[in-house]
């Protein structure tokens, strides 16, 4: 087995679809939601004070801040899905186009990085959940089975005379941050 994709135990009867290429020529394969999402708007309560504060330049309280921020944060939506791979490989989780016109939904760190190493860690088993933002004004429902993201695997480069890093992914999403 080279690359591929599994279904992670938590959702085996679940009745999800591995990712799969749309069209003959499509480089990404689309990644589906696991369950019913409600991804709530980022224009909330909190951040449209701490705007209006701002616009006419009052100062925010850490209180208020935290609240802003709060609302401006993205949610991870599940897909139930882990990928294996190669050494020396990636998997790029990208937005599908249609996401940001007809939906209002981005992928607010631009690319996801699935590294080899991720699948079936001890964490999460290495379910793959893609960071979405809304920046619509309502609410959006994302339904079981919607096409959500695309992943493409790629192979990557190292430097030359690189010190192998010694360490090993003890964690799921986010593991390897050291702050």
């Amino acid at each position: 087995m080279q690359r591929g994709f599994e279904i992670v135990s938590k959702y085996a009867d679940q009745g999800l679809t591995l990712p799969y290429r749309t069209t003959k020529q499509s480089a990404g394969y689309d990644f589906e939601c696991a369950t019913d999402f409600t991804l709530p708007s980022i224009w909330r309560h909190d951040v449209l004070h701490a705007f209006k504060q701002l616009r006419h330049r009052e100062a925010l309280t850490t209180d208020e801040l935290t609240a802003g921020q709060h609302d401006l944060k993205p949610y991870l939506v599940p897909t139930g899905i882990k990928a294996y791979m190669q050494p020396g490989e990636v998997l790029i989780l990208a937005n599908r186009s249609s996401n940001p016109l007809k939906h209002q939904l981005v992928l607010p760190n631009g690319v996801g990085v699935i590294d080899a190493d991720y699948y079936n860690n001890e964490k999460n088993e290495g379910e793959i959940f893609v960071q979405l933002l809304n920046f619509g004004l309502r609410d959006v429902v994302i339904k079981k089975g919607q096409r959500i993201a695309q992943g493409i695997f790629m192979p990557y480069l190292r430097v030359d005379d690189e010190q192998a890093p010694q360490q090993e992914r003890i964690g799921g999403f986010g593991s390897s941050d050291r702050t």
